[in-house]
């Protein structure tokens, strides 16, 4: 009985740690760019006009989430002139990817989608999901680097309630800050938008402040970089002719790509499969052009070779040496799926509000505000479960839960704009969601090697999101062709194979998360 009560009294006490109370502010940074690319921008383009299809896709913007992967090298190891020298590796890139945000985020907010080309605005938010992703490469490694094993839970949770602090700001905020200013569904107001995301944008200096007073965290077994400035700046060339030549590809891929489409619609007469089906190859091909020139260059020595194997292969081997072949893949099928019942139904669900019949408001206050502190809630008692019954089964309780609480969306669609119902459906959802993000980020945390901590960490966060945002891209295409209730089922039964890897997983991992 003590045994338990001092085990229950350290998990609280852990979060008065500075550390964990910097992941406050940084998960507060990291929470205001996301809605703005998903949910926010999504009630401004419906306000605008745009149609709902073109709406969804417009969560593709944020694939940058899911490819950072590609550029995490960049900010392990190459220095910011000036920047690193003054404030460290971490912490350098941390300032260089807010100030990144702001500028984004003003850039969008000077585009008017009613009456200007969607693609500038597309533009804008693809900045905007790089320099956001960017900050998170930057942010995970300083949090896995300033504090052991024992705090990552900890931090992971406080990092949680931050960034959906960080969310109801650029949610909740944002939706009644635009509502304030005069814009709604039925009278369309470009400058009560425009002054929102201004708004957004400022407060982003919270986090620069954040990053301006900690102190770098100890290198530890961090390798240090043995390459000069010259080959990180080749290395720095390499990335972007690649990432030009991806963005050229789907530039002048455009006009065949609807071809492709409209003759694939035709023949299959099912326009949606044939437009998933034709994106699906674009996207491949397009990693691919991005692959085969950063190959080219590499081998015409425009790169050095041992610094592409140490940044790219190294870390990868590290991974499967560690865990061993079946195991690793394994684990990198959980990772790959353990999100999407969240996140596919997620880029919706603020239209299917609007949708059913609730205000602005009304989202703002039980979907916004409210649910924020059920995310809370399940962030902290993730946290703390996981440490009383191990880090695998409360992984296994919150991919259970979230995928359960789908069903109640369904229900909701039937029954109609209630506020109650709301109110439940929000709690549940919320806090199975926090509870079960807060177990795997710690999850991540664990898996993640010290010697390449940015480099890892990244792969298994873009790889996270990257099957779900795929899908959800979609999720406008399958509501218009199924209806809200059979989308909310599908959703559910995502959660099925999720839990079945987590099983397989823990017949190899201990409770906590490690090889038995």
């Amino acid at each position: 009985m003590k045994h338990n009560l001092t085990r229950w009294h350290k998990a609280f006490k852990a979060f008065l740690h500075p550390r964990v109370v910097t992941m406050l502010f940084f998960g507060f940074s990291a929470g205001i760019p996301i809605l703005l690319i998903f949910s926010s921008l999504s009630l401004w383009l419906r306000e605008a006009g745009v149609e709902r299809s073109a709406v969804t896709f417009f969560s593709w913007a944020a694939l940058g989430y899911s490819f950072k992967f590609v550029w995490a090298p960049l900010v392990d190891q190459m220095p910011i002139p000036f920047l690193t020298r003054t404030f460290g590796r971490r912490r350098s890139w941390i300032l260089a990817s807010q100030a990144s945000i702001m500028a984004a985020i003003v850039w969008m907010a000077m585009i008017d989608p009613a009456s200007e080309r969607l693609s500038l605005m597309a533009m804008a938010a693809v900045f905007l999901g790089f320099s956001s992703a960017t900050q998170d490469i930057a942010i995970d490694a300083y949090r896995i680097e300033s504090a052991g094993k024992e705090l990552q839970v900890m931090m992971a949770s406080a990092y949680i309630a931050g960034y959906r602090i960080g969310m109801l700001v650029a949610g909740a905020g944002a939706l009644f800050m635009a509502d304030f200013l005069g814009s709604s569904k039925a009278v369309y107001n470009y400058s009560a938008w425009q002054t929102t995301y201004c708004v957004m944008a400022g407060v982003m200096i919270i986090g620069m402040a954040t990053a301006w007073i900690i102190r770098e965290p100890d290198p530890g077994e961090r390798a240090a970089s043995i390459y000069g400035s010259f080959s990180h700046a080749r290395s720095f060339f390499l990335f972007l002719l690649a990432a030009a030549g991806f963005v050229f590809w789907f530039y002048s891929s455009a006009g065949l790509a609807e071809d492709l489409k409209s003759v694939l619609g035709q023949w299959s007469h099912n326009t949606h499969l044939a437009s998933f089906f034709v994106e699906a190859i674009r996207l491949a091909v397009g990693v691919g052009v991005a692959m085969l020139i950063a190959r080219i260059l590499t081998l015409a020595g425009v790169v050095d070779s041992k610094m592409v194997h140490a940044s790219y292969v190294a870390p990868v081997s590290d991974f499967f040496n560690r865990y061993g072949t079946s195991l690793a893949w394994l684990l990198l099928a959980l990772i790959g799926l353990y999100r999407i019942s969240d996140i596919v139904l997620g880029v919706i669900s603020n239209v299917f509000y609007q949708d059913l019949g609730f205000t602005k408001t009304q989202i703002a206050s039980v979907v916004k505000t409210f649910g924020l502190f059920m995310t809370i809630a399940g962030g902290f008692l993730g946290g703390i479960l996981s440490i009383k019954f191990g880090v695998i089964r409360i992984l296994f309780a919150g991919a259970l839960l979230s995928s359960v609480t789908n069903l109640l969306f369904v229900a909701m669609a039937q029954t109609g704009p209630s506020l109650v119902f709301l109110y439940l459906v929000i709690s549940a959802d919320n806090l199975a969601g926090g509870l079960a993000s807060a177990a795997f980020v710690a999850f991540l945390s664990s898996l993640t090697s010290v010697r390449f901590t940015a480099i890892q960490y990244a792969v298994f966060s873009s790889l996270m999101t990257l099957i779900p945002k795929v899908f959800s891209g979609y999720s406008g295409t399958i509501v218009d062709s199924l209806g809200y209730p059979v989308f909310f089922l599908i959703t559910a039964l995502m959660g099925i194979p999720v839990l079945v890897l987590v099983v397989l997983c823990q017949k190899y991992l201990g409770q906590d998360g490690h090889t038995q």
